[in-house]
């Protein structure tokens, strides 16, 4: 019999217990979904439906909406940048946004400050709904279609074909900018109507009305987000309900540009990705004679379902939320652990760093100060933030949890174990 080391089967046990966790897991998450009621959407909705799960209005055959916006994360992608193409051989070059608790979203503007707000993307150049459905079709690296009528064209073969004839004529296939336009309507009107879109069921909901209480670390990182001294979360990510009482989103749908790093992978690469200038390249704005002082930033997203999220940022530098929010912490007091040595703002070309946001707590600090935030309360703020998961992905959110901890642990168990070192000549 084959002698395993003991270090060894301990690594092992610790990687199928986190497997095993994950299935369970997902087995109780599976039993709690409700049924969905289609029948309280109107036929728009349910047509909009229909098309967000359609593989076979990609040119791959092998992409729809649901592929990279996928509920059981939250309406996000389960790995942050997407796949696509006419061959699935495609790489985007964002981190895919969640489309949950996006229907009250304002176009594009600039507020009565002056300053970007709205929009959808990334960047913001999509104002409605419906035109932000619309891209993903024509857009190469994702379902990489050549143009609308080849969409409606694989539209008119659909098994919903009858019902969008019936809803916009017979004849909308001879229109294919019609029949396009119909369509996106269609997908936000789902994205609208269908209540998975926007639950607002999550802990911190349920405590907001009076029905549940936070645990201790929770109370602790609810108090962090709020301090302006502190974490100083909620001056971005608004935390009141809206004037019509509405609950919060977790977002002012501002812009900001935070600095983030390289991807580790492009950096241990010698690769550049700092060609990304965001907001300025937008049509709404790079005409403006201000245009370089937007450059570099992104919108501020919802933090609802962010423990659900397996990358961060707009270019998924980060995988980790409990990183995400040490990043904020430790930016400037100790920008070696996230950019490398000599190479601070790696991700922001050298004419857009004087646009980071330096002046916010919990930044300003020197290299080699004490952080704003101490370990236990970004320890107290990531368990702030699982309350921001909605109720029927709750289970997901600690399969996640669970799993990142014992693969963490198999990780350190497994540190001890010689490894032989390969010499390469590359």
């Amino acid at each position: 019999m084959r002698f395993v080391p003991v270090r060894r089967r301990t690594v092992w046990l610790w990687l199928l217990t986190a497997i095993v966790l994950g299935a369970l897991s997902w087995v109780v998450w599976q039993k709690r979904q409700p049924p969905r009621d289609d029948a309280a959407l109107s036929p728009q909705a349910r047509l909009g439906h229909a098309v967000f799960h359609d593989r076979s209005l990609s040119a791959s055959g092998q992409q729809s909406c649901a592929t990279c916006h996928v509920e059981e994360h939250g309406h996000a992608s389960a790995r942050g940048i997407e796949h696509g193409g006419n061959q699935m051989q495609a790489t985007g070059e964002r981190n895919t946004p969640s489309l949950r608790y996006l229907w009250r979203n304002s176009s594009f503007h600039f507020d009565e400050e002056g300053k970007p707000n709205g929009g959808f993307f990334w960047d913001g150049r999509a104002d409605t709904l419906a035109a932000q459905a619309a891209e993903p079709f024509l857009n190469p690296a994702e379902m990489a279609n050549a143009d609308k009528a080849s969409v409606v064209a694989k539209l008119s073969r659909a098994s919903y074909a009858r019902e969008f004839e019936r809803l916009f004529g017979a004849h909308i296939w001879q229109q294919p900018e019609q029949a396009f336009a119909a369509m996106t309507q269609a997908l936000a009107s789902y994205q609208t109507e269908d209540p998975a879109f926007h639950r607002f069921d999550s802990l911190f909901d349920q405590v907001a009305q009076g029905k549940a209480s936070f645990n201790p670390a929770q109370e602790r990182g609810w108090a962090l987000f709020k301090d302006p001294e502190k974490g100083n979360c909620a001056a971005c990510h608004t935390a009141e309900p809206a004037a019509n009482g509405s609950p919060p989103l977790f977002t002012d749908n501002s812009y900001d540009n935070l600095g983030v790093p390289l991807p580790v992978h492009l950096r241990s690469q010698g690769q550049r990705h700092d060609n990304d200038a965001g907001l300025c390249a937008q049509v709404h704005v790079r005409e403006r004679a201000d245009a370089k002082n937007y450059c570099g930033a992104f919108k501020v997203p919802s933090l609802r379902n962010v423990a659900l999220r397996r990358a961060f940022f707009h270019n998924a530098s980060l995988q980790q939320l409990r990183d995400v929010v040490a990043f904020y912490a430790t930016r400037d007091t100790d920008p070696q652990r996230w950019y490398g040595v000599n190479k601070a703002l790696n991700d922001v070309k050298p004419a857009y760093r004087a646009n980071v946001n330096r002046d916010e707590a919990p930044y300003g600090q020197k290299p080699g100060e004490q952080p704003r935030l101490s370990e236990q309360d970004i320890d107290d703020l990531v368990a702030f933030l699982h309350t921001l998961t909605d109720a029927d992905l709750a289970a997901r959110a600690v399969s996640l949890a669970g799993s990142t901890a014992v693969a963490n642990a198999a990780v350190h168990a497994a540190a001890p174990v010689a490894i032989p070192k390969v010499v390469t000549s590359r």
